[in-house]
């Protein structure tokens, strides 16, 4: 561990660095060695992924294997609720864990992001799940909670993405169960899931209202009428992990139904909260690996007859990151204490968000240019980091969206700073 480390992790709790030493454990022990297996396949991604865009069956099974392992260790569910068998780990935890992973290992670690641990909200013990149904609860969440099938939180589509109230998926009651007509786009783990959180309009009237109207449900993506569309490619990659769905007269039973009906925007939000959260731990993870990288690139390298660490304008540009590093990490872990503590964190979420999306950009993009030429190679996978950094500014809520949510809860009179 190095200094960087063992300051980050001051701040926390002796059961917090435990996790985090156990997990980082599991990851050096256990993952690595996959790694070290598929080497020649994740280094090209001419062969990670099939003309399709997809993964290469080997990798997918190689994901599913580590899952399980994880499951089986406890770090998979750990971040789930009690109530759906998880460990109940606090927003804190999770923000540090989250960090300390991006920090360790860097971007592109295929087998490691959304792995070891999923997603917060859109795979896993997710916190929509907390709607299922108890029948539910027995049948289809033992095999979500080992990793042996995945979900996918499906609200964005085609004409809908930060207008989430101008969804067009539908779904009529009928009898015993509901059928579901509509799209589904840029939604992760789609080419892969086994189930979909799906969200649709299921009163009209209530939805154009903004006062509910809006069901969850989990649909079985083997059903008749699901169509998976192709992958979804982005910036510059050969395939991924996004993708399309269609839903063509689905019938879902009504235990498939999450949460109470007309309130399926309530445990989105639930899910994508968390979600937020821990997308600003990643962005502080990699910004602090980013940065670490460039002190020591600043110190070796030579330029002019002595090291780079020596310009007066490479001291500015790491004192900026420092800056923001810390800035964005304040702002983060407080908004995850006022979660613990039940409050209100409209406003302190979007901050997190937006800033963090941000900064991470801010902090590798400065970090390419210390290291000159080689920042645009992938050698020190800047490269591979800065494409991630520029995605993320753009899901759960682009930064311009959370500025008007900000704007919004300072008119109403949310001055707490």
């Amino acid at each position: 561990m190095n200094d960087g480390e063992q300051r980050g992790q001051s701040e926390t709790s002796d059961e917090t660095r435990q996790i985090i030493e156990a997990v980082t454990r599991f990851i050096e022990q256990e993952v690595l060695g996959f790694e070290k297996r598929f080497a020649s396949i994740m280094q090209n991604e001419r062969r990670l992924f099939d003309e399709r865009g997809q993964y290469v069956k080997e990798i997918l099974a190689a994901r599913k294997e580590i899952r399980k392992m994880s499951s089986l260790a406890g770090f998979y569910t750990m971040f789930g609720a009690k109530e759906l068998g998880g460990g109940g780990i606090t927003a804190s935890t999770a923000f540090h864990v989250y960090e300390a992973i991006a920090q360790k290992y860097g971007p592109q670690r295929i087998l490691i992001e959304d792995v070891v641990v999923p997603s917060p909200f859109s795979n896993g013990l997710s916190p929509v799940l907390l709607g299922l149904h108890p029948l539910l609860r027995k049948t289809v969440l033992p095999s979500v909670a080992t990793g042996e099938k995945t979900l996918c939180f499906a609200l964005t589509e085609p004409q809908a993405g930060s207008d989430v109230w101008g969804i067009q998926c539908n779904a009529i009651h009928q009898s015993n169960g509901w059928v579901l007509n509509g799209q589904k786009h840029l939604i992760t783990n789609a080419p892969y899931a086994d189930y979909g959180m799906v969200f649709a309009v299921t009163n009209r009237e209530q939805a154009r209202a903004h006062e509910g109207g809006i069901t969850a449900f989990l649909v079985d993506l083997t059903e008749s009428g699901v169509s998976r569309g192709p992958v979804i490619p982005l910036m510059g990659h050969q395939g991924g992990d996004l993708g399309s769905l269609s839903f063509d007269k689905v019938f879902v039973p009504d235990d498939q139904v999450l949460g109470l009906e007309g309130e399926g925007l309530r445990l989105a939000l639930a899910g994508v909260n968390a979600g937020r959260l821990g997308l600003s731990a990643k962005c502080v993870g990699l910004a602090r690996w980013a940065l670490e990288l460039s002190v020591s690139y600043a110190q070796q390298r030579e330029a002019f007859g002595k090291p780079l660490a020596q310009h007066g304008v490479i001291e500015l540009m790491l004192g900026e990151c420092a800056m923001d590093i810390m800035a964005g990490r304040s702002i983060a872990l407080r908004c995850a204490r006022k979660l613990e503590e039940g409050q209100s964190v409209i406003k302190d979420i979007s901050i997190a968000k937006a800033f963090n999306t941000e900064m991470a950009g801010r902090v590798i993009d400065r970090a390419i240019q210390i290291h000159g030429g080689l920042g645009l190679t992938n050698d020190f996978r800047l490269e591979a980091a800065y494409r991630w950094a520029r995605v993320v500014r753009i899901p759960d809520g682009t930064g311009e969206i959370h500025r008007r949510t900000i704007a919004r809860q300072l008119l109403r009179g949310d001055m707490e700073f």
